[in-house]
């Protein structure tokens, strides 16, 4: 019996990462990358370190970068199945003030480049994850920050992508195109880019480069590296009916896990990477006031009870600068 194939993913939902010291995670993605922290939790599988959540001004699904802050946590290895470097959509003609923006601040940028036809400014967080700032249209929801460092024309419109070298190509390839419903748009320089139908008009993030890396060593999760990429849904239908697929291809999902701000699933494509289907909603306002977003620690209610002894360990964010005026 063959079953319809779902409905693809609209676009990447977030993107989490491990970082190091959370302070300075803080001053780099809130204060010079000028993204607004909308929700500042805690790793729901380890209570004892932080989740932040860096988003546009409302926290729009497919705006949104996290972080694991482990600052005792090794450095990650790069190498296949790991996340060699995220793409930033920014608007067009950004990348000239990005650059003397980031060198202001002491940020090592390399060379511009050209990928895809698309320019884009690659270079490293204090952490050593590799991040390009991409310039692209943005067909998508997008809330400005009018409170932040960085004037509201060049400000960080989304997560546009991200590149990923495996070991064989073939086994993503057939899983992207067969069960995630990517389409392969183009090859250039060993990098073939699969795109999402339509994502381009519906939702930020549609991309996923692969370079297909056979005498690379095994990758590993660490300081610096992306622990996942999460796919968005429209909601838990949608989200079973992809997990069924996910299932059926021997990819072995989780169940459905409740993240209080939206519903997940994971899973390992043939490649190493970890995926995940997060649906759109309910968002990050649903215990906020969304004026206040990011302000205060938030649990979700079943961590409630257990506030006074999460608080006692978690590091103190207080040193970290404030936004300030955009400049």
């Amino acid at each position: 019996m063959t079953h319809p194939t779902p409905t693809p993913p609209r676009g990447l939902h977030h993107i989490t990462a491990i970082a190091g010291d959370p302070v300075e995670n803080l001053r780099f993605y809130r204060d010079l990358l000028g993204l607004r922290l909308v929700k500042k939790s805690v790793n729901q599988d380890d209570p004892s370190t932080y989740h932040l959540f860096y988003a546009d001004a409302d926290g729009n699904p497919g705006t949104d970068i996290t972080f694991f802050p482990w600052a005792h946590a090794k450095p990650g290895t790069p190498g296949v199945g790991v996340v060699s470097e995220t793409l930033l959509t920014v608007p067009h003609g950004s990348l000239t003030y990005w650059t003397e923006r980031l060198h202001a601040h002491g940020v090592r940028v390399d060379e511009q480049r050209t990928s895809f036809g698309e320019a884009t400014l690659p270079f490293a967080d204090p952490h050593g994850m590799r991040l390009a700032l991409v310039e692209a249209d943005a067909p998508f929801t997008f809330t400005a920050w009018d409170d932040g460092p960085v004037p509201a024309e060049h400000q960080i419109r989304a997560l546009h992508g991200a590149r990923v070298p495996v070991r064989d190509i073939a086994p993503s390839r057939a899983f992207l195109e067969g069960v995630m419903g990517f389409e392969h748009h183009a090859e250039e320089q060993g990098w073939h880019r699969f795109v999402l139908p339509g994502a381009q008009g519906a939702g930020a993030g549609h991309l996923l480069d692969v370079r297909e890396a056979a005498d690379e060593r095994r990758g590993a999760w660490g300081v610096g590296s992306v622990h996942h990429l999460a796919w968005t849904v429209d909601d838990e239908p949608h989200q079973s009916a992809l997990r069924e697929a996910v299932a059926a291809a021997g990819r072995r999902p989780s169940e459905i896990i409740d993240r209080f701000w939206f519903q997940s699933v994971y899973f390992m494509e043939p490649g190493g990477v970890l995926f995940e289907l997060a649906t759109s909603g309910p968002g990050f306002a649903v215990d906020e006031e969304p004026a206040a977003l990011g302000e205060r620690l938030i649990l979700p209610p079943w961590l409630e009870p257990h506030r006074a002894k999460i608080e006692a360990v978690l590091p103190d964010l207080s040193a970290a600068t404030t936004p300030g005026s955009a400049a």
